[in-house]
């Protein structure tokens, strides 16, 4: 790219052609005279300046004609770069049973012409190298590698590139398959309400069926987002337990959550895992709040201190009644206390809605 280029076309005396008489294109489209260099009377060069990438990987066609529109000669062109060195090559396995890896064209990227990227691995000490044969995942750049791999012993893997102009070779890089291992995503996953806690979801799924064998430590993640929103809130710190409390949420909300695992230390591998993709969205709703019902504002910061004042000194009371010694204040006898808390709640609102029908009446 950039270069020039001359090209001759020269016809036999015997052909009764005059090179003045003949022209030049350029994927069919006719080249200006002021290209042409007449040499002889039969010999005809164009000059092509500066020239930009190929327009087609199969070459661009330099063609020369006769005055009445005849091939006489023609040439194909490949314009463009040779490829530079392959970066971000990362490779995983799905539950260690294979190997997937992509990685990104150098530079620019577009040589404009034909490139071929080969994926090379080969055990570290021992083997021979073997080339990557499945590129039909449907992403470019990424090839697949379905089996006989093998466990504990790390691999060297890298890319070559090369077109026409040259070759180029990505950085080696060395892995373990049990160091790059994801998994399905957690299957199983419900969402179901905390009694009649307005502000609390519980979600539970099972850990992923093909690891079910292997010596791990999962390490999940969980996010939820309401029902009329796209920005998800991400819970980190659920650890390998397959059981999480969502608190804070609206009442009377749909929600919509997800969870993906991270397998660490397979087999005893010190390296984290790749997070799986999320699961299928699961769904619940909060119940709805009485307060809110009852058609009641929303209490100003001063009102706020005072009901929390008021709230705590109900939810200590109500401890010496229910609980004995420091093993009772746990959070489930908190949420006893909120359930408890809730039906007052409604008992007050129907009572007054009693009180205020006896006065109409």
């Amino acid at each position: 790219m950039g270069s020039s280029l001359t090209a001759t076309c020269t016809v036999s005396p015997e052909r009764g052609l005059h090179a003045n008489t003949m022209y030049w294109t350029l994927n069919g489209k006719r080249l200006p005279s002021s290209t042409y260099d007449l040499l002889s009377p039969n010999c005809l060069s164009v000059t092509l300046h500066h020239l930009n990438g190929s327009q087609q990987q199969s070459g661009d066609n330099l063609v020369c004609h006769s005055g009445d529109g005849h091939v006489l000669a023609g040439s194909c062109l490949y314009v463009g770069m040779p490829p530079e060195k392959p970066v971000n090559l990362t490779c995983w396995s799905r539950n260690t049973k294979d190997l997937s890896c992509k990685w990104t064209p150098g530079g620019r990227g577009e040589t404009f012409i034909k490139t071929k990227y080969t994926l090379k691995y080969k055990l570290r000490w021992y083997g021979r190298e073997r080339e990557c044969e499945d590129y039909s995942t449907g992403q470019r750049y990424t090839c697949y590698i379905p089996r006989d791999l093998a466990l504990f012993t790390p691999y060297e893997i890298w890319v070559e590139a090369s077109n026409q102009l040259g070759t180029a070779t990505s950085d080696v890089i060395t892995l373990d398959i049990l160091d790059v291992v994801t998994t399905d995503p957690p299957d199983n996953v419900h969402v179901s309400r905390v009694g009649e806690l307005e502000d609390q979801l519980t979600v539970r799924w099972g850990s992923p069926p093909a690891l079910k064998d292997f010596l791990f430590q999962a390490k999940y993640q969980i996010r939820y987002r309401l029902e009329d929103s796209t920005e998800w809130k991400v819970v980190d710190d659920v650890g390998n337990q397959t059981s999480c409390r969502l608190a804070g949420l609206r009442a009377g909300t749909v929600y919509f959550v997800q969870v993906r695992c991270n397998p660490v230390g397979i087999y005893g591998s010190r390296k984290a895992g790749i997070w799986s993709d999320w699961s299928h969205p699961s769904a619940a709703s909060t119940p709805h709040s009485e307060r809110l019902q009852s058609g009641s504002c929303e209490p100003k910061p001063g009102e706020q201190n005072s009901t929390l004042r008021r709230e705590l000194k109900q939810f200590f009371g109500w401890v010496r009644k229910h609980a004995y010694g420091c093993s009772g204040m746990s959070i489930k006898l908190y949420d006893q206390w909120r359930v408890w808390l809730q039906k007052s709640h409604k008992t007050r609102n129907q009572d007054k809605r009693t009180a205020r029908h006896v006065q109409l009446t």
